[in-house]
């Protein structure tokens, strides 16, 4: 699993298994090589895509838990995406390498989140209730889709996927570790 920096009440970050607090967070993914003087074409995987336009140093990995440093050598954006350049890989050939990996950051370097919003490593791991207080389970994952996040959800009725909206989340309380939801008719069905 993996999941990107992001402003709305998902967020995102990734770590070291077993640690509370993580190491780096996900801003992109390297796509595949482009062209052929050793750019590659990442996804933005940031509500603060300009961070790409400062970035002097990524750290690229697959597992999101061992990551290494590269230095940026030339970054812009291109449609929808943004291509680097590292030093030490000045063709095609050698970037190739780099296919799939994890554009990251440091948790250091994060933005603030506005009040009411999370990034992911936030979320991991709380437990859930409904506003009757019946214990639901504990969060796992977070999707995100088109229309909004959804929380995976894992409890003794298995995985429930609850959208991460309004009329379903009405409390998140990091301090306890606990989220509160009012179900839909039809969410545990």
């Amino acid at each position: 699993m993996f999941s990107g920096e992001r402003e709305r009440t998902e967020g995102g970050s990734v770590g070291a298994p077993g640690t509370a607090e993580p190491r780096f967070i996900v801003i992109g993914r390297i796509l595949r090589p482009h062209g052929v003087r050793g750019e590659v074409l990442v996804e933005v995987i940031t509500d603060f895509p300009e961070r790409f336009d400062v970035l002097e140093v990524a750290y690229l990995g697959y597992d999101n838990w061992h990551a290494t440093p590269y230095r940026v050598r030339t970054r812009r954006r291109h449609r929808a995406w943004t291509l680097l350049s590292f030093e030490g890989y000045p063709d095609r050939t050698s970037v190739e390498a780099l296919r799939d990996m994890f554009v990251q950051i440091p948790i250091e370097e994060a933005q603030p989140l506005p009040e009411g919003t999370y990034y992911v490593h936030e979320l991991m791991g709380l437990d859930v209730f409904t506003t009757k207080g019946e214990e639901i389970g504990r969060i796992s994952d977070v999707l995100f889709t088109a229309a909004n996040d959804v929380y995976v959800v894992q409890g003794a009725r298995g995985e429930i996927l609850l959208p991460a909206i309004s009329q379903v989340v009405k409390q998140i309380d990091l301090a306890a570790g606990r989220v509160v939801v009012e179900l839909l008719p039809g969410l545990l069905e």
